[in-house]
């Protein structure tokens, strides 16, 4: 995902104290989310329209495009990596895996550094870098330091002023033609690592986020490195299969059906889930059912569909069928926000939904939907290497009705 330093909204998540952990388990690191506001407003369409693209294009290396205007990134996950000396802020991406530092502090070898000789390039929605892969001790927690982790190391970056570089926790196959001269080669990622030098039990990302409520505070959210937090959730975690239907195949992929009170608007297909993409994606044809179903009408300045209070009472849930379970997102978990209205060009006391067109009809674009940060923060998520499967669970704030 990219960053940038005149974000109108930073989330950004940091390590604030040390991790449990015990012999061989799991370690859960809390981390704190930030809301800022820096630069007036911003597009949550046309940012996401851009991470769409990119997801869908793969990296062409050696190219210099900057894709999307800086102003209009909205949400930056960030993380510490200590390598030797030096601490770097590292922007936290689900929809990339490889891990890279020098864009703003250079990276300075350590006496654990090897130099590979290999050059490496990866192009982002609104950013790239290329460099050279080394290897070194990499520490992105307390009890979580990976030896020998391949990591680029930039000469030429663009598109992350602010920050150092990007940590990559998607799945490996999407550092599959970075390394220029085998593109065939994939690159361990960290938490691979993490699993393969037997420090956390298991190759699985637990992820919880807690909704905001459009304030500028400290609120709390968790990654658990190896397994899950039961005490961040309500019930069991299901699970479904990762896809093997490309392109959504290479990331964090499931099948999935949606209902609006409980008429159907999307068959069961194939999409992702990425926490860089703001709000909710749907294919075309579903989107034009869910609009007529809610009676949204589109906003022209926010491009976000916009209803009227008497509409909002008569909201039903938006079903989300995955595997055997219906997780239900709420009425209050399909608007935006109201305390955030003016910081995406809205007006004051309106509602705005977060589900938005994909902009391909069902089966043209690769994958007909996306679980994005909106979906997230009301249900725990798991992103599992070890057994190819992404799992949800309900917690605490799933029926919050803080927007």
């Amino acid at each position: 995902m990219f960053t940038a330093p005149l974000l109108t909204l930073l989330l950004v998540l940091s390590i604030t104290e040390s991790p449990v952990k015990a012999a061989n388990s799991p370690i859960s690191v809390p981390i704190t989310r930030r809301l800022n506001f820096s630069n007036g407003t911003y597009n949550l369409v046309a940012h996401d329209r851009a991470r769409l693209q990119a997801l869908r294009d793969p990296s062409k290396h050696g190219q210099r495009l900057i894709n999307v205007p800086l102003t209009t990134n909205v949400f930056v996950y960030s993380i510490s990596a200590q390598i030797g000396n030096i601490s770097y802020n590292l922007v936290l991406d689900s929809g990339s895996a490889n891990t890279w530092v020098g864009a703003s502090i250079p990276y300075q070898p350590t006496i654990a550094s090897v130099f590979t000789g290999q050059p490496v390039s990866v192009i982002y929605d609104n950013g790239f870098f290329d460099g050279m892969v080394y290897r070194d001790t990499v520490t992105v927690g307390p009890g979580l330091t990976v030896i020998g982790q391949e990591i680029g190391v930039a000469d030429l970056s663009g598109g992350f002023p602010g920050y150092d570089g990007v940590l990559g926790i998607g799945p490996v196959a999407l550092t599959l033609g970075s390394l220029i001269l085998t593109p065939a080669v994939p690159i361990p990622t960290v938490t691979d690592n993490l699993f393969n030098q037997q420090i956390i039990p298991a190759n699985v990302l637990g992820v919880f986020f807690e909704p905001d409520a459009g304030l500028q505070r400290a609120t709390t959210g968790q990654l658990t490195f190896g397994g899950t937090d039961p005490t961040l959730y309500v019930a069991g975690i299901t699970y479904t299969s990762i896809t093997s239907i490309p392109p959504a195949s290479n990331f964090w992929s499931i099948k999935q059906s949606i209902t609006y009170g409980g008429a159907p608007i999307l068959a069961n297909t194939v999409g992702i889930v990425d926490s860089g993409l703001v709000l909710i994606a749907i294919a075309t044809e579903a989107f034009q059912l869910y609009q007529a179903a809610t009676g949204g009408q589109l906003d022209p300045v926010t491009e976000l569909l916009v209803i009227t209070g008497i509409q909002y009472n008569a909201l039903q849930n938006l079903d989300f069928h995955i595997s055997d379970k219906i997780f239900s997102l709420t009425p209050n978990g399909q608007i935006w926000p109201r305390a955030l209205n003016a910081r995406i060009g809205g007006q004051l006391g309106s509602i705005y939904l977060i589900v938005h067109d994909i902009g391909t009809p069902i089966g043209q674009g690769g994958y007909d939907f996306i679980n994005g940060y909106a979906f997230m923060q009301r249900f725990y998520t798991v992103f599992d290497t070890t057994y190819s499967r992404v799992g949800f669970s309900e917690t605490a704030f799933t029926a919050a009705t803080t927007n």
